[in-house]
C-alpha cells in the first residue's frame, strides 16, 4: 500500500542499499556480532544447503564463531542469542560432545569443532572481515524431530543434505 501511495504521489523513495561491509560493521557495533546467512543452492552438484554463521563472537564474547546449517536465519539468531546468554552468564559450553539443556524438551545438540582452514570457502565474509585470519569456529549440530543427531544411525535420512556435519563427530 505504501508503495502505491508513493507512486500515486510521484514520491521518490531513498535507496536503502548499503555496502555489505557496512551492514556487518553495524551488526557488530549493535550486537557484538554479525549473522551472515548463506542461501541454499539446490541446483548445484551436489546441492548445497543453506546455513548461517557468526562474525565477531570471538572478539566480543571470547567464544568461537558459530555455523548452523539447515535453519532459517531467524531461528539461527534465536539459537545464537541463547548461546550468548549462557556464555555471558558464565556457563562453560563443552565442545565435541552431545549436551542437553540448550534446546527445548531436553533435546541434545553438539558444539562441534570446525577446521576453518579446510572449510574457509564457506566463511568468505568472515575471513574477509578478519583480514584473512581464520578464527575458531564451532558447528552447532541440532537433532532431527526424533532427537537423533546427523551422525547417528536413527537420524532422518531426508535431513542429511540439510545439515551436513563439517565439525568433529563425537565418538559413539
Amino acid at each position: 500500500m505504501w508503495h502505491s501511495i508513493c507512486v500515486a504521489e510521484n514520491i521518490e523513495l531513498p535507496d536503502f542499499k548499503i555496502p555489505h561491509a557496512e551492514k556487518i560493521e553495524w551488526m557488530i557495533e549493535t550486537n557484538g556480532w554479525a549473522l551472515e546467512p548463506v542461501a541454499a543452492v539446490p541446483d548445484s552438484d551436489p546441492p548445497s544447503p543453506g546455513y548461517a554463521y557468526t562474525i565477531g563472537l570471538n572478539q566480543s564474547f571470547s567464544f568461537p564463531d558459530l555455523v548452523i546449517f539447515g535453519l532459517a536465519p531467524v531461528a539461527v539468531k534465536g539459537l545464537i542469542d541463547l548461546v550468548i546468554e549462557q556464555v555471558t552468564s558464565g556457563v562453560e559450553i563443552p565442545r565435541d560432545v552431545p549436551l542437553v539443556g540448550l534446546l527445548d524438551n531436553e533435546l541434545r545438540c553438539v558444539f562441534s569443532t570446525v577446521d576453518v582452514k579446510a572449510h574457509a570457502l564457506l566463511f568468505t565474509t568472515g575471513v574477509k572481515w578478519n583480514r584473512g585470519k581464520v578464527g575458531d569456529m564451532l558447528q552447532l549440530v541440532w537433532p532431527d524431530r526424533n532427537g537423533w543427531l546427523p551422525y547417528e544411525s536413527g537420524f532422518d535420512a531426508s535431513m542429511r543434505m540439510v545439515q551436513p556435519t563439517i565439525g568433529i563427530t563425537p565418538t559413539l
